[in-house]
């Protein structure tokens, strides 16, 4: 259960951070958002407020906010077609109703000639009184139309995705991404708040209790000179010694109150791959200055995003077998492993995925925002856009591409951990 919990807070919060980075920039832009939704599929909770729609959905594969203009807006009013008109104060169409129209009292029926929802805001048609005057009906720039009960706001053209400049699209669609690099750098300067920042001194940090360490009689705030005869330098030096020999004793020198002292130590053997590590119980020395916790999360943000691009690199190279790719399944099972070891570690991990997430979405494929980037750079340089038909069929061979290698994935997923 601990691991349930764990995994739907840590995937939450990614989804809501990239989404509500898209949403920000779009509402930024003016543009109307009509959902923001953490999920995939039926809704399980929904409310409304203002203009937006927010919804938790079943399928906790990822998120969506949906900004008018992307898809298709709604059906057009055609010409004969009945629909009914309420009016604000002003004789403005504050509402169309397709059906449905006996349940309000005031409305006043038409029927259709031409009708600009886009640009002109206006209804053009024949009252049901008066079937021989053409009369024009302004519509308010919050109009909704009424279908089934259900209210959807009309989107004018300057309310729309397409309508904003280069800059201001390819910024909404970067922000979700950039997000997910936010929050990591949030996480990772939380941790170095609360636990110090690694440092690579040849000092002791924290014992463990049931570590060779303790037993032997190390203190942490110890500074190691030496390890057998060998000159200590760093952690990272300590570190390679205790690992290459597992099991065997170990001369410590180390330096406690200005005084030298040599304790023997035997690390534990411990199995770590397929090979065998010494291990004493000891973790990274730390500091809490304010300039180092500051630019930690910075820091380590960056190097994570380095060796992650590193690992791509070697996948497209081949030295990465897509058979080692995890998907939901493998993350939530790598989720359980961390989940053991307590909150901090959690955290450590939710800023890695947030990391992936971030980079996983700019890498030029389509159906990705990486890729709707690549067609605003064409945009940029071709001076117009790319027909949105043709770019629209693009994302969806892409997008079924990504979830045939979902489907992949998944599978390899439950064959490691459950066949």
């Amino acid at each position: 259960m601990t691991t349930v919990i764990a995994f739907i807070i840590i995937f939450g919060a990614l989804v809501f951070f990239h989404e509500a980075g898209h949403f920000y920039f779009a509402k930024r832009a003016g543009i109307l958002c009509r959902e923001f939704a953490i999920g995939f599929g039926p809704k399980i909770l929904s409310f409304k407020k203002n203009e937006t729609l927010y919804t938790i959905r079943l399928l906790p594969i990822g998120g969506y906010v949906r900004m008018a203009g992307e898809d298709q807006e709604m059906l057009d009013l055609k010409a004969g077609q009945r629909v009914g008109l309420i009016f604000n104060d002003k004789e403005q169409v504050e509402k169309i109703v397709l059906n449905g129209k006996n349940r309000y009292p005031n409305i006043r029926l038409i029927e259709v000639e031409s009708a600009d929802l886009d640009h002109d805001l206006i209804i053009k048609g024949y009252e049901e009184e008066d079937d021989e005057t053409l009369k024009s009906f302004s519509l308010m720039k919050e109009a909704v139309i009424v279908e089934d009960q259900v209210e959807t706001q009309i989107a004018p053209w300057d309310r729309q995705f397409a309508s904003k400049s280069l800059g201001k699209r390819a910024m909404t669609i970067f922000a979700g991404p950039m997000m997910n690099f936010v929050l990591a750098i949030v996480i990772f300067t939380i941790l170095a708040i609360i636990q110090g920042v690694p440092t690579n001194d040849p000092i002791l940090g924290k014992l463990t209790n049931d570590g060779a360490a303790k037993q032997a009689g190390l203190h942490t705030g110890d500074t190691v000179i030496s390890i057998d005869g060998s000159e200590i330098s760093s952690w990272e030096d300590i570190v390679d010694v205790i690992q290459k020999h597992p099991g065997e004793e170990l001369m410590f020198t180390i330096e406690r109150n200005n005084q030298t002292k040599d304790i023997a130590v035997t690390p534990k053997a411990e199995k770590e791959g397929e090979k065998e590590v010494g291990r004493i119980g000891v973790l990274n020395p730390v500091e809490k200055s304010p300039l180092k916790v500051a630019t930690y999360g910075i820091q380590q943000t960056y190097q994570w995003t380095i060796e992650i691009f590193r690992m791509l690199g070697k996948l497209v190279t081949g030295q990465f077998s897509i058979d080692m790719l995890s998907g939901p399944v493998g993350i939530y099972k790598s989720t359980e492993v961390v989940a053991k070891s307590g909150v901090l570690y959690l955290m450590k991990w939710g800023a890695l995925l947030s990391i992936n997430l971030g980079i996983m979405n700019l890498l030029p494929i389509p159906a990705l925002d990486g890729g709707r980037l690549l067609f605003f750079g064409v945009e940029a340089l071709r001076g117009k856009p790319i027909d949105r038909q043709k770019e629209g069929m693009v994302h969806f061979i892409g997008f079924a591409l990504l979830m045939l290698l979902m489907i992949i994935v998944t599978w390899n997923d439950i064959q490691r951990f459950f066949l």
